[in-house]
């Protein structure tokens, strides 16, 4: 099977999230077996390779701003039609969600999203991207979510749609980190203050050293990201300047290490499709601490975290303070959430991913395309 995967976000790219991370894994499995490009939005220094298997192409321009986004929308109709394809992948995107690839192949097609908040892009830049969102969606036929959560969403947005449920998974080394006196508190993501909740991190860890004061545990942030200074700046102007260290993005082992040593990762996003850090703490035995918000109760569990009304700092910081005051309390979370984390494993996921995409080859395909693909 030859498949064309317009991936949006390539996991090289210095900010990349969740998202990248699952292209990468279920990609890498398939390609054992298929023909796999995966399409990607360029960033400085981004150049065409061969990685685990996968053609990987950046596309648009790389100029390390949002231009490069908006780029990478521009030019899907020209590499649709020029790629060869038996089965076309298409993943949402910021700011538009939709890239519109229907209306360039004949092929059959999946929506893969883990993305689906132009409405929120709208806020931010007053630009009415949830509009493109809306009607693109009625383009498309087939979906995968990576949450029952936003399976639901995309169902009432789109009915008549097939939807299935494959949810993203964890490295086996997060499970085989050994558990670790707890030193610190821990941010892992993209360093983003209106969806990964950058000011509410800073604000949160202020009101948590106003409970504990010397006691308090330093926070370290694990991630890059466009927001970096900002979060900076927040974090002096509370005076915690010698309280919260910026390690930049760390990876693999050295990050479950980190994990594996916090007394909790605090999660404070304002919306999440998945969450894979949420099940990524878990996985190495650490209590996690975030808001209640779209999936993270089904993702997180009945164990392991502590799911806090949104978007409440002080009762953010008193959650967190607590698994510092109780050590008990944390190392059960911690062993509730390592069992709860085993539900996620990449090579199981790839399989379902590979078993939607046979059963899409032989399904019809119902909406009206105005492209062609030979």
């Amino acid at each position: 099977m030859r498949i064309l995967h317009l991936a949006y976000e390539d996991p090289r790219q210095p900010g990349a999230g969740g998202g990248s991370v699952r292209t990468l894994e279920i990609n890498r499995r398939l390609a054992q077996r298929h023909q796999v490009t995966a399409v990607v939005a360029g960033y400085p220094g981004a150049r065409p390779r061969l990685e685990a298997g996968v053609r990987w192409l950046p596309v648009g321009t790389q100029v390390g701003n949002k231009l490069d986004q908006l780029s990478y929308f521009a030019a899907l109709a020209p590499v649709i039609l020029s790629t060869p394809h038996d089965l076309l992948i298409e993943d949402f995107g910021a700011p538009f969600s939709v890239g519109l690839a229907p209306l360039y192949t004949r092929r059959p097609l999946i929506a893969s999203v883990q993305w689906l908040f132009a409405s929120e892009m709208r806020e931010k830049y007053k630009f009415p991207f949830d509009l493109v969102e809306r009607r693109g969606l009625t383009l498309y036929d087939n979906f995968i979510a990576v949450s029952d959560w936003l399976g639901r969403e995309i169902s009432a947005r789109r009915p008549g749609s097939a939807v299935q449920v494959i949810p993203n998974g964890i490295p086996p080394e997060a499970f085989e980190v050994p558990a670790q006196p707890p030193e610190h508190f821990l941010f892992v993501g993209r360093l983003d203050l209106r969806h990964k909740g950058g000011d509410l991190l800073i604000e949160s860890f202020a009101r948590v050293r106003e409970q504990l004061g010397p006691a308090t545990p330093p926070l370290l942030i694990v991630g890059d990201g466009a927001d970096r200074g900002a979060m900076e700046q927040l974090a002096r102007q509370r005076g915690l300047e010698e309280h919260v260290q910026f390690r930049g993005r760390v990876e693999g082992a050295a990050k479950f290490d980190l994990m594996a040593r916090a007394h909790a990762v605090l999660m404070p996003s304002r919306f999440e499709t998945f969450g894979m850090v949420a099940v990524e703490a878990q996985a190495a035995g650490v209590p996690l601490v975030t808001f209640d918000v779209g999936p993270l109760r089904e993702v997180a569990g009945p164990g392991g975290a502590l799911l806090i009304a949104p978007f409440d700092p002080q009762a953010f910081a008193q959650a967190a303070a607590g698994v510092v005051c109780n050590p008990a309390r944390r190392e059960w979370l911690a062993a509730q959430g390592r069992l709860w984390a085993r539900h996620y494993d990449w090579d199981l996921l790839a399989q379902q991913q590979e078993a939607a995409y046979v059963a899409a080859l032989a399904r019809p395909r119902r909406t009206r395309r105005i492209g062609a693909y030979r």
